[in-house]
């Protein structure tokens, strides 16, 4: 088990941003049913349009150099969406075997032409797939949308359906300030914890893959501190 930054390539998220989306309870209510306004609707209840450009091609050549991945080898997306990221891991090296699982119809209604039929709707905590049937297992920013006991039993259900090679990447909070916005902006998460929390729940559940944090904090190039912070653009990404 070790802490690894899979996600090293992604583009940071400076988004300037005004009203914190989570004071309105609509925001958070169609957002946490993952259909056409979260992935494709206003940025207010979700991405504002979730479309491929490219940007998890390096992040696809990370994974497959971290786990030594090779063609032939079964890998499972867990919380897929649209199958971005499957379509590059297959792309940088054909014949790897990819499967998704997403809990939105939406996103696997309308995933990429490349991935088709090789992702289906299911819930993160009932993976329908055999003992060890996975050489990896990634999960990305989707397991805090589940409620802490559903997220442990998401946990062992990875444990169980992998060889031995995971790697989930969970929202966290490092002190008072960023927990403040992520109350004021994160829509879908339900578990979100301190990093030697989120450790902690490993050792509970008995997760022994690879792990980061996504975590939001107030960008001070953006903040304006004449006004009331909580109506500032401070919306930085740090993965």
């Amino acid at each position: 088990m070790a802490l690894v930054n899979l996600l090293r390539h992604y583009p940071k998220a400076q988004r300037k941003m005004g009203k914190p989306r989570s004071k309105n309870p609509l925001n958070i209510e169609v957002a946490r049913k993952f259909g056409r306004e979260y992935f494709d609707g206003t940025r207010e209840q979700g991405y504002g349009g979730y479309k491929y450009d490219g940007r998890w091609v390096p992040i696809a050549k990370d994974i497959l150099d971290y786990f030594c991945l090779k063609p032939g080898m079964n890998v499972l997306d867990v919380g897929c969406a649209k199958g971005f990221l499957m379509k590059d891991l297959m792309d940088a090296c054909p014949g790897l075997k990819v499967f998704g699982l997403d809990i939105s119809y939406y996103a696997i209604s309308n995933c990429m032409k490349d991935v088709k039929g090789r992702c289906i709707v299911e819930n993160a905590k009932c993976l329908p797939f055999s003992d060890k049937s996975f050489d990896a297992i990634i999960s990305i920013n989707t397991l805090h949308n589940l409620e802490r006991e559903d997220l442990k039993i998401a946990l062992k259900e990875i444990e169980r359906v992998s060889k031995g090679k995971s790697f989930v990447q969970l929202d966290a909070y490092q002190n008072d300030e960023e927990l403040e916005v992520f109350k004021d902006w994160v829509l879908t998460a339900k578990t979100y914890l301190k990093p030697h929390e989120w450790e902690q729940l490993f050792q509970e559940c008995g997760y022994t893959g690879d792990y980061f944090w996504t975590i939001l904090s107030p960008d001070p190039k953006w903040t304006d501190f004449s006004s009331d912070k909580k109506t500032a653009p401070v919306w930085n990404t740090t993965a």
